[in-house]
């Protein structure tokens, strides 16, 4: 069963950037694609970024061209740099496995990420 930690997320102004960490426990973690979703207060969850397993990356349209997704299987790692951050951004995001852009679970517990203008 594999097992996802957030990390990174904190306060940050407008234009600023922020790097997320998704630690993953599993040896199979370098078969899976890997996401970042976020959800914001009142908001449904929704898809940010995925990886494939041979890291090919796509994102949602909100933010393309800000954000960009990598991981390192030796690490088991999963990271989200956000640049050109926006109030809009203000969510707590989580990683995940993922089909395309939907999730297959689990989730971690989600890191705070909070854009003030």
């Amino acid at each position: 069963q594999v097992q996802l930690v957030e990390s990174g997320g904190g306060l940050v102004q407008a234009g600023g950037s922020l790097r997320l960490s998704c630690a993953a426990s599993g040896r199979t973690f370098s078969s899976y694609a890997m996401g970042w979703f976020r959800q914001a207060p009142g908001k449904e969850r929704e898809f940010v970024a995925g990886i494939s397993w041979t890291s090919i990356t796509y994102y949602a349209d909100s933010v393309k061209g800000r954000f960009t997704i990598s991981r390192d299987n030796a690490k088991n790692t999963v990271t989200l740099q956000m640049n050109s951050l926006k109030p809009e951004d203000t969510a707590v995001y989580y990683c995940t496995r993922v089909v395309d852009t939907t999730s297959t679970g689990p989730w971690g517990q989600g890191t705070q990420v909070t854009v003030s203008s």
